[in-house]
């Protein structure tokens, strides 16, 4: 059983502040925990929107333009080879490659952006 952290210490700070932003997030990727992040975040309230009306290539689409966009790279018509130009994946964020993606699945569901269910977040 590992031992608590010192509330006095860093890491106790940097969890607690984690905890703040992402909500039961930050502890788990349980599809069963509760919205409890930022209200417009995917933790929050904006997370319980159901993605409708997409295909599996168009989810895949919205990755590809998540990384462009974490990755600066805007192109009027990107593809996806278009991945490849980017000169270093460790340069990138994962949430904001996440963030972008998500909103992206917002505008081809013609929702962008989602903040109505942001509003309803306790």
């Amino acid at each position: 059983m590992s031992e608590l952290p010192d509330p006095s210490s860093f890491e106790y700070a940097l969890e607690s502040a984690m905890s703040d932003c992402q909500g039961s997030s930050a502890y788990s990727l349980d599809r069963d925990r509760p919205y409890d992040g930022q209200a417009h975040t995917d933790a929050g309230g904006r997370g319980k929107t159901l993605v409708e009306s997409l295909t599996m290539r168009d989810i895949a689409d919205c990755m590809v333009r998540g990384f462009l966009d974490a990755a600066g790279i805007h192109r009027k018509n990107p593809i996806l080879d278009d991945l490849y130009t980017i000169p270093d994946l460790d340069d990138l964020d994962p949430g904001a490659i996440i963030q972008n993606a998500t909103c992206w699945i917002e505008r081809y569901m013609g929702i962008f952006p989602n903040l109505s269910r942001a509003e309803e977040s306790p």
